[in-house]
């Protein structure tokens, strides 16, 4: 594996992202990396992803399990 052609194709593919959905479930996912599963997290961080949570769904900044679903059957044919 080359990781410097695999960045270089992730950034490629970042600029053509037009999917705002998309490009928020990668925000979080490069926001959260740093925490791994097996960490335990303080009471303050875990007092502010629940109101990134709860502002998501207020903003309806979430996806239906069925959309989820429609999203990966898309993406799998690319």
């Amino acid at each position: 594996m080359d990781l410097q052609a695999d960045l270089n194709w992730i950034h490629k593919e970042l600029d053509e992202v037009k999917d705002i959905d998309l490009i928020k479930s990668i925000k979080m996912i490069l926001k959260n990396r740093k925490i791994a599963s097996s960490e335990r997290i303080d009471i303050k961080r875990y007092n502010i992803e629940i109101e990134e949570a709860i502002n998501q769904v207020e903003e309806g900044s979430v996806l239906s399990h069925e959309k989820v679903g429609e999203n990966i059957k898309q993406w799998s044919k690319k």
